[in-house]
């Protein structure tokens, strides 16, 4: 298969036309419409419905483009590399990344990657919805315990654990633990009522009595210093206020989560996302995430 006419292809079907294609590209309309068609004649195949002032991509040429745009991006990113003899990391990297790391540590470690990559242009988007890295031109993306994916790749690059905590003020249960304890609790919108909260290290179980329903963890983190009660929120975010003794854990309330930098291939990596892949891997030798220090 010809891989400029696969990229013309792309660039039509991106464009919506031969003519917007032309002017973006600065390529000829007719060099553009032969390797279309060269291509498909190549695969056997019509890849766009040519209409008199418009175009549509057939759906063996919707699945065509679904399948290469990404891997497209990564070997003109291997052969810009190549050709000019070096592996330097350069262009554009774009990041999804969940919404509270974002908050926490993104901003921070984006600019010491910078430092380190000045010829890559960062762009970073916090949001926790699961994104698709090849429909939405993300590089990486970093995600908390992720399912196995056969089309994403990545590295574990920190733990964190979840701990029940609250203020000294609040008082942690004691007696007889063959029931759950009542205690005033500061949950997320995603606590349905009648859950209960258990401490492995104290195997004492918890009855929380929802008095704020909050929908940021940063928020709740906030509510549980000024006493509000109890809630389950990562070690990672309340570590600073622990060696304060602002707050206090009354122990582990859930099993390790895993935090991964994923990409879309291990082959063809590119220079900025392998180097990406690496510099977050370094930013936490002992495997325990923490927040940045400013």
């Amino acid at each position: 298969m010809d891989l400029n006419a696969l990229e013309d292809f792309q660039l039509v079907a991106m464009h919506g036309g031969f003519g917007r294609a032309s002017r973006a590209s600065g390529r000829p309309k007719a060099t553009l419409s032969r390797r279309v068609a060269d291509l498909e004649e190549a695969l056997g195949i019509r890849l766009i419905e040519r209409g008199a002032h418009s175009l549509a991509l057939t759906e063996a040429g919707q699945l065509l483009l679904s399948r290469t745009e990404g891997p497209m991006h990564e070997v003109a990113d291997a052969v810009a590399a190549a050709r000019d003899g070096l592996a330097t990391p350069r262009g554009r990297l774009r990041i999804a990344a969940p919404l509270l790391f974002s908050q926490t540590a993104l901003g921070l470690l984006a600019a010491r990657f910078r430092v380190i990559y000045p010829d890559v242009e960062i762009e970073a988007v916090a949001e926790d919805r699961m994104v698709n890295l090849v429909d939405e031109h993300f590089d990486v993306a970093i995600r908390i315990n992720p399912r196995k994916d056969s089309v994403l790749v990545g590295r574990c690059f920190a733990k964190d654990r979840l701990v029940l905590a609250a203020a000294p003020s609040v008082q942690m249960p004691k007696g007889r633990r063959d029931k759950p304890f009542k205690v005033p609790a500061v949950v997320m919108p995603t606590y349905r009522d009648g859950d209960v909260w258990t401490v492995r290290n104290g195997q004492f179980t918890v009855e929380p009595q929802p008095v704020l329903r909050l929908s940021s963890l940063l928020m709740v983190r906030d509510a549980i210093a000024a006493g509000a009660g109890a809630a389950m929120v990562p070690q990672s975010i309340i570590a600073s206020l622990l060696e304060k003794g602002e707050l206090v854990t009354w122990g582990i309330a859930g099993d390790e989560v895993e935090l991964w930098v994923l990409h879309t291939s291990r082959r063809l990596q590119s220079p900025k996302v392998r180097a990406f892949v690496e510099f977050m891997c370094n930013q936490y030798p002992n495997g325990s995430f923490t927040i940045p220090i400013r």
